[in-house]
């Protein structure tokens, strides 16, 4: 199983949101500072997300994130605000290893389609969940669609990886909903699902890997000292 650590960027700084919500967020400072730190603490994986994108649907901070593509030559995933392949090419084109479709995975069926056509596993969806349903726009608008649903027309579009946030867990400590990835895992084996959203514990890592997830996102508990980066890495492997 990845270890993804988790650097979000909002107007140039690294932070952490409290279940998705703007006005709730905790500054970490420097987001390629934080990006080089983790690296040395052994991490071969980055989820980068852009939350100023996520709004707007544009790349307001593509010269950070694409410095910190470069810098720490690793794996760096980036998501939001991505909804043209215009704006997934940039992303190639500057170093990324992997576009995360959210947003237009609902409202945009002919891009996303394209997309995976075109890039395949440089293509994953982040579905962002709160009561089952999936969020959109920032999580801040329904979408209407329960994630059971989205998932089986993902599976049909040909999508390899979802990165899977319950977002009454993101941010706020209470631990991970390992229920909802052990089912999907179980539901949906074609897929890769990599989890995000509350991971507070070591236990919670190994619990993770034991219900099948490819991957698990760890965000404002490395933040906060709860969880060590690389303790994490080797209980993962």
């Amino acid at each position: 199983m990845k270890i993804f650590p988790a650097v979000d960027i909002l107007q140039g700084k690294a932070v952490r949101l409290y279940n998705g919500d703007y006005s709730e967020k905790t500054d970490y400072g420097d987001p390629v500072e934080a990006a080089m730190r983790l690296k040395e603490l052994g991490a071969e994986y980055l989820h980068i997300v852009d939350l100023d994108g996520a709004k707007s649907g544009d790349t307001p901070n593509l010269g950070i994130i694409s410095e910190i593509a470069e810098k720490t030559g690793i794996f760096v995933e980036v998501g939001g605000g991505i909804r043209s392949i215009e704006t997934v090419e940039k992303y190639l084109e500057h170093g990324l290893s992997r576009v995360i479709i959210g947003t237009a995975a609902v409202t945009d069926s002919e891009f996303l389609c394209k997309a995976v056509s075109l890039y395949g596993s440089k293509i994953a969806v982040g579905a962002d969940i709160l009561d089952g349903s999936v969020r959109i726009s920032g999580w801040l608008s329904d979408s209407g669609l329960m994630i059971h649903d989205f998932m089986s027309d993902m599976s049909k579009v040909g999508v390899k990886t979802v990165i899977c946030t319950d977002i009454s867990r993101d941010g706020a400590l209470k631990g991970t909903n390992i229920a909802l990835y052990e089912k999907l895992c179980k539901d949906f084996p074609d897929i890769e699902i990599v989890a995000s959203g509350g991971v507070t514990a070591i236990e919670e890592i190994t619990a993770l890997k034991k219900a099948g997830v490819t991957g698990a996102i760890i965000g404002k508990a490395y933040y906060t000292g709860l969880i060590d980066i690389a303790s994490a890495i080797e209980v993962a492997k």
